[in-house]
């Protein structure tokens, strides 16, 4: 297993070491006359490359251990061809696992029409979509981490509106895991979501179905969100239903506030403080048991979570942030808490570019 692993990550990077040299080829040799008709014809086709490195420290202030981890070492590509686009995203280190994450192609068949096939995040959420370069916190919410956290193999259609600031989406896919191609069904999973973003504001509201254990679920969900200068604002509640009454209806909840302002202090030139609180009630993965039913995977719990970062900004794709978080746990008083599980305090830095 070792052995294999080693192999795969020393193929992807093999394939991005490669990308990287042609485009910088490709760009150092665009400009001069006798390839300006060429290498400058083919260098829009080029990949965009990004990258986010998140190394980080936690500690459990229960019991006083602590662990050392590489929460993500994230690469992706993709450009356009035309009004055709593609997208690969790998994590090579995701806690010490690689993941598979993104890999899709689209086209823009109209001005207002956008087609997609391939692996990517169903259309449904807003905090599932905050990844690790655009989230404010170091953990993310029970509602992007327990209760919705869907990458599927399918097919979405997009339509943004020209008359309002209003976007829809829908989509079908497996309902197999990421990892299961081949499996043939008659039983797929669904989402779909609408977006208005008047002015300053966000407003979002979703639909979802899904069999992750062959026992479909049924989620809703809406968002609204503020950012104006330095304040950035945003709540959201998801519903889930269990078909056949397998397991009880679930909630989630969130709401945080983030306030930012330039600083000269060093190397940094931006600082920002975060509050958020956010919650869960008992939830199930949908995966039954032995005996066919499903059971308690996250206890109901809620969460305050303080936070300050401080960051080198060096443009919109191009930061890095040094993030210190402490998190606060509220169980049921007949919880049984296991390590890790309980208040902790965080050290992230989270390279981006």
């Amino acid at each position: 297993q070792k052995y294999t692993l080693t192999l795969m990550i020393r193929d992807y990077l093999s394939v991005f070491s490669l990308i990287c040299f042609v485009a910088a080829y490709g760009s150092e040799n665009s400009d001069t006359p006798e390839t300006s008709g060429g290498a400058a014809a083919w260098k829009e086709y080029l990949p965009q490359i990004h990258g986010v490195l998140r190394p980080r420290f936690e500690m459990d202030t229960e019991n006083g251990k602590g662990r050392f981890a590489l929460r993500h070492a994230r690469l992706s590509l993709g450009s356009d061809i035309g009004p055709f686009d593609y997208f690969f995203n790998t994590d090579f280190c995701d806690q010490g696992k690689v993941k598979i994450l993104d890999y899709y192609a689209g086209v823009h068949a109209t001005r207002n029409l956008y087609l997609r096939m391939g692996q990517y995040r169903m259309p449904f959420g807003t905090e599932p979509f905050l990844g690790p370069a655009t989230s404010v916190f170091a953990n993310r919410s029970f509602i992007g981490k327990q209760i919705c956290n869907f990458r599927a193999v399918g097919l979405k259609a997009s339509w943004s509106f020209t008359a309002v600031p209003l976007s829809v989406e829908a989509g079908i896919f497996n309902p197999t895991p990421i990892t299961e191609h081949i499996v043939w069904t008659d039983r797929f999973a669904y989402s779909g979501k609408a977006t208005l973003k008047p002015g300053d504001f966000s407003l979002s509201a979703g639909m979802m179905s899904v069999l992750p254990g062959g026992i479909r679920m049924n989620l809703a969900d809406v968002s609204a969100g503020w950012s104006h200068g330095r304040w950035q604002i945003a709540g959201e509640y998801m519903y889930e239903h269990y078909t056949h009454s397998a397991y009880r209806d679930v909630h989630g909840w969130l709401a945080y506030a983030d306030y930012k302002f330039p600083v000269k202090a060093g190397i940094f030139n931006r600082m920002s403080v975060q509050l958020r609180y956010d919650g869960m009630t008992d939830h199930s993965s949908g995966q039954p048991d032995s005996d066919g039913q499903l059971q308690t995977d996250h206890a109901a719990r809620n969460r305050l979570t303080g936070g300050v970062t401080i960051s080198y900004i060096r443009s919109r794709d191009v930061h890095v942030d040094v993030r210190v978080n402490y998190e606060k746990y509220f169980y049921r008083g007949t919880t049984s808490v296991s390590p890790g599980e309980g208040d902790k305090a965080l050290l992230d830095m989270v390279v981006s570019f």
